[in-house]
C-alpha cells in the first residue's frame, strides 16, 4: 500500500479517484484547496501525487515545477488535455509520467504502479564521485565547483547511470528501462525531455556539455567536455 496525494477539482472525478486508488489497495489523501500548493502536498508526505491540470486559480504544470523545486516525489500528471505540448510542458516542468483521463482506469493504475516501483529501484544507495561532480544519491543532489542543486527523480536515475558507465556510452534502451520499467508506457521523445532537463541542470553547476550525445548509440556523460 501506497500513500497517494490526489490534486483534482472535480468532485465527482476526485470522488471516482479515490475509490479506485482505495480498491487498489492505496491510501488516499485529496487536496481539497488550491491556495496553497505545493505545501500541502508536502504537507501530506505522500509516496506519490496524482496532479490535475486545470487548477482553480492555477496551473498544475507551475505547480509542478514549484513541488519539483522542493521534493523529488515521485509525480504523474492525469489530465483531461490531450495536446503533445501540453504532455512535453507537464513533463519539462518536473512531472514523472503524463497520463490522460480517457485512459482505462487499470491503466492509470499500472502506470502508477510502475512509477512506484521506479521510487523504489532508484532509491538512493551511494555518493559518487566523477571528474570533480560529485552525486548524492541520498539527498537527490549534484555538486560541482562549490555548487550544489537539487535534482528530480528522474534526472537523479539518469545521472546515476551515466556516472556509473565511467565514460561510457549508455544505450536510450537501457535509460529507458531503468527509468519507466516497461518502454509500453512512454515514447522516445519522453527520454529526450528529461535528458535535456539534466543537461539545463548540470549547465546551471558550469557543466556546460557535460552529457554527449551519440547519435544511434545513447549518451554519456564527458565531463572534459563541459
Amino acid at each position: 500500500m501506497a500513500k497517494i496525494c490526489l490534486v483534482e477539482d472535480d468532485a465527482a472525478v476526485r470522488d471516482q479517484l479515490v475509490l479506485l486508488l482505495q480498491h487498489a489497495g492505496h491510501e488516499v489523501s485529496a487536496v481539497t484547496r488550491f491556495d496553497n500548493l505545493p505545501e500541502d502536498i508536502l504537507a501530506a508526505n505522500p509516496d506519490a501525487v496524482i496532479l490535475d491540470l486545470g487548477l482553480p486559480g492555477t496551473d498544475g504544470q507551475y505547480v509542478a515545477r514549484a513541488l519539483r523545486q522542493q521534493s523529488s516525489v515521485p509525480l504523474m500528471v492525469l489530465t483531461s488535455r490531450t495536446s503533445e505540448l501540453d504532455e512535453l510542458m507537464s513533463l519539462t516542468m518536473g512531472a514523472d509520467d503524463f497520463v490522460q483521463k480517457s485512459t482505462n482506469p487499470q491503466l492509470i493504475l499500472a502506470h502508477l504502479d510502475a512509477l512506484l516501483r521506479r521510487g523504489k529501484a532508484a532509491a538512493p544507495s551511494a555518493t559518487l564521485e566523477e571528474g570533480g561532480l560529485t552525486l548524492d544519491t541520498v539527498r537527490s543532489q549534484a555538486s560541482y565547483g562549490g555548487k550544489t542543486t537539487d535534482l528530480s527523480r528522474n534526472e537523479l536515475r539518469i545521472l546515476e547511470l551515466l556516472m556509473r558507465r565511467k565514460g561510457g556510452i549508455c544505450s536510450r534502451e537501457d535509460l529507458m528501462e531503468a527509468l519507466w520499467t516497461s518502454e509500453a508506457f512512454v515514447d522516445d521523445n519522453t527520454l529526450t525531455v528529461n535528458v535535456n532537463r539534466l543537461r539545463q541542470t548540470l549547465s546551471h553547476l558550469g557543466l556546460k556539455g557535460a552529457v554527449v550525445t551519440f547519435r544511434g548509440q545513447g549518451y554519456a556523460l564527458r565531463l572534459e567536455r563541459a
